[in-house]
């Protein structure tokens, strides 16, 4: 199972230098990747706060802006979003970044991708929330025939798009009844979030029999969840019981207050945690 870890695009820890050291600790380390969150703005109150996003995340950087600033700063590890919210961008100007940032990376990119939730943000985008599940079917299949041909066909107009895009590997976000036969139509996995163990094993159980039946091979599964790393044997176990569910990834995701704290808790996920499983 690989291991990998959050790093917050947003609030006070999201400035040049800050970020640039947490990706430096991480890309030092064994760790497989570090993912990061999509979202535009807030609204001054949220009328609907199903996810508990909290009021003083402030500064919030572009996530494939961001993506190109760790390519910069990093060699090897690998990082992604989680998720980017498809229904908010042009999917041809999507895809450009997307082949951009593949290309300046070596094609360390990972496609976390998600229909989003939040009203007001569509709302300010002027983009209809009841389509979401369409868009994001549409933009995932547009990707699709980016990574065949640098020749495409958007809005009837047919376009050369180079550099072709390297496709990264497509995991889709959102709850098991939705995301599953989507993982299984045209993603490479499912990333499920806060699910434990136990609740997770009869998902993946249906997404192995139903890409199997779809013909498809291994799909895979990126969990994302924190570890009780303040109890070790916990924490070992957690991840473990993750593991043996069928999780091919496993991201922890904490908040930190400094670099050497993230390097810190970089070396536990690598060193204690990895050694144990």
């Amino acid at each position: 199972m690989k291991l990998a870890m959050n790093i917050r695009n947003w609030g006070p820890t999201a400035t040049p230098e800050f970020l640039r050291a947490c990706a430096e600790a991480a890309d030092q380390s064994g760790l497989d990747a570090i993912w990061f969150n999509d979202h535009l703005g807030f609204p001054p109150k949220i009328e609907n706060n199903e996810y508990g996003i909290p009021d003083d995340m402030g500064t919030i950087l572009d996530p494939l802006g961001f993506a190109t600033y760790l390519a910069a700063c990093t060699q090897r590890i690998k990082f992604g979003t989680a998720v980017l919210i498809l229904p908010y961008r042009p999917p041809i100007v999507t895809a450009k970044l997307l082949a951009t940032i593949q290309l300046l990376s070596h094609g360390r990119f990972l496609l976390g991708v998600g229909p989003g939730y939040l009203e007001e943000e569509f709302r300010a985008l002027g983009v209809s929330r009841k389509r979401r599940g369409r868009d994001t079917d549409d933009m995932i299949d547009f990707l699709h025939a980016c990574a065949e041909s640098e020749l495409i066909e958007a809005n009837g107009q047919p376009f050369v798009l180079s550099p072709k895009l390297d496709r990264p590997p497509i995991y889709i976000g959102g709850s098991p009844k939705v995301a599953i036969p989507r993982t299984v139509r045209c993603g490479d996995g499912w990333m499920p979030v806060g699910f434990l163990p136990d609740e997770l094993a009869p998902h993946i159980a249906e997404l192995n029999q139903r890409g199997a039946e779809a013909g498809r091979g291994p799909l895979e599964v990126v969990a994302m969840k924190t570890l009780p790393l303040n109890d070790r044997a916990a924490a070992i176990d957690l991840a473990a019981a993750y593991r043996d569910a069928g999780v091919s990834h496993l991201v922890h995701t904490q908040g930190y207050d400094s670099p050497a704290q993230y390097a810190e808790i970089v070396q536990q996920i690598d060193g204690e945690i990895r050694t144990a499983l």
